[in-house]
């Protein structure tokens, strides 16, 4: 049997998953299940862990290799468990020779399980085609950055991605590129700190100028998707990319957290809640039918009902149309987990407030599409989504096709046609 990839978390996650299968397969591992493992949230280290569990129950015979974010912070844990034979560092899961050691290890029944590295020590990042995407999948991504040199005081992840590092524009072009010549109609581009893109390069160029030179040099391109992004760190070639090249996708999502000024400092982000308001006007000028998505953290320590109620209502201020929320969850080691905590029933309560909010928006934006003609990318025999991501009930297409439609009503979920 082959390679088996479980995946949890971010859509990197995701696209590594692939790169891993990859390298895994061509390393001769067969009968394998690899866990890719997602730290963001005491919750989501849980659920690697209960799927660990009960994947060796299903299949006892299987080899279980852990790695990602929740390998790489909690290595020890992670290979204190039974049912565990290899644990696989954040980086070190991007390398053949990894997977090779891990295939040798098992022939030969070694003991030693951790095969971490210092993710801090990390300094470069290789590009990496994925060629096991499937020809005409519809949407593909392509990782243009990792890691994180901010300091959020809620977040574990630079310590399980390591420091901001950028692949070169000229590989993210060919990537790109090549990807679009197989027939690929969407591209997302992603990363950690996607905004940071370029600070570790020769010249330091931005996403922005990374962005046009895709948009410029790969014209085959049908659209170009920008995944989650910081908007104080926005640079003037990508809201001129906004403005003006309708390939780049109207949809933005802003990692923004929370709506009131003195969290945002205690989370120690670097904007404001004027900021982030000012920052969706300025774009929505640019662009007047973009759709915003954003990351909102409910209960974060020291919150108080009235700051909740800040983030709340930046919902309807920033126009925001897809919510993420996140219930705060302490990890271990980082400053916020040492702040006073908010009652677990209250974070649960704003959280629940805080998705029904988002709900009633993305609700209020399906109902405002109708009458409009949107460009709708096939992703499936019954679903394809609109240039804002909008997902639409539709039949009788080829899958991977970007076909115009004028929409004609919502079910509450999608748009219908």
């Amino acid at each position: 049997m082959a390679v088996d990839i479980v995946t949890f978390g971010c859509r990197l996650n995701a696209f590594e998953a692939e790169v891993i299968r990859s390298k895994a397969e061509s390393a001769g591992l067969s009968d394998t299940i690899v866990i890719n493992s997602c730290a963001v949230t005491n919750e989501a280290v849980a659920q690697a862990r209960q799927s660990i569990r009960k994947l060796k129950r299903e299949r006892p015979e299987a080899r279980i290799v852990v790695t990602g974010c929740a390998a790489q912070t909690q290595s020890a844990m992670f290979a204190d468990m039974a049912e565990v034979d290899r644990v696989v560092g954040n980086d070190d899961k991007m390398r053949a020779e990894v997977w090779r050691e891990a295939r040798d290890a098992f022939a030969i029944g070694a003991s030693e399980k951790i095969a971490v590295s210092d993710i801090m020590a990390v300094k470069e990042m290789a590009p990496h085609l994925i060629d096991g995407y499937a020809s005409g999948l519809p949407r593909v991504f392509v990782q243009v950055q990792n890691g994180c040199d901010h300091r959020c005081t809620f977040c574990i992840i630079p310590y399980g991605r390591g420091n901001s590092r950028s692949v070169p524009m000229g590989a993210v072009v060919e990537q790109v590129r090549t990807l679009a010549e197989r027939g690929h109609a969407e591209i997302v581009l992603t990363g950690v700190d996607l905004t940071s893109y370029g600070t570790d390069l020769p010249g330091a160029p931005k996403l922005g100028m990374l962005t046009k030179q895709i948009l410029r040099h790969v014209p085959e391109l049908k659209r170009l998707r920008i995944s989650s992004i910081d908007s104080i760190e926005a640079d003037g070639d990508l809201l001129d990319a906004i403005a003006d090249d309708p390939r780049l996708m109207p949809h933005l999502h802003l990692s923004l957290q929370s709506g009131d000024d003195m969290i945002l400092k205690r989370m120690k982000r670097r904007h404001s809640r004027n900021d982030a308001i000012a920052f969706c006007d300025q774009v929505r000028r640019l662009r007047p039918d973009v759709a915003f998505g954003a990351d909102i953290i409910a209960g974060f320590p020291t919150e108080t009902e009235e700051m909740f109620s800040r983030s709340l209502d930046l919902v309807e201020e920033c126009g925001l149309t897809f919510l993420h929320v996140f219930p705060y969850s302490p990890r271990p080691g980082t400053p916020a987990a040492r702040m006073p905590q908010v009652a677990g029933g209250a974070i649960k309560e704003r959280a629940k407030r805080l998705r029904a909010t988002g709900e009633a928006a993305l609700r209020r934006r399906l109902q405002a599409e109708v009458g409009a003609t949107r460009d709708v990318l096939i992703e499936s025999e019954r679903q394809g989504r609109t240039e804002h991501y909008l997902p639409v009930a539709i039949a009788g297409e080829r899958v991977g096709s970007v076909v115009p439609r004028r929409i004609a009503g919502c079910d509450g979920e999608r748009l219908t046609t």
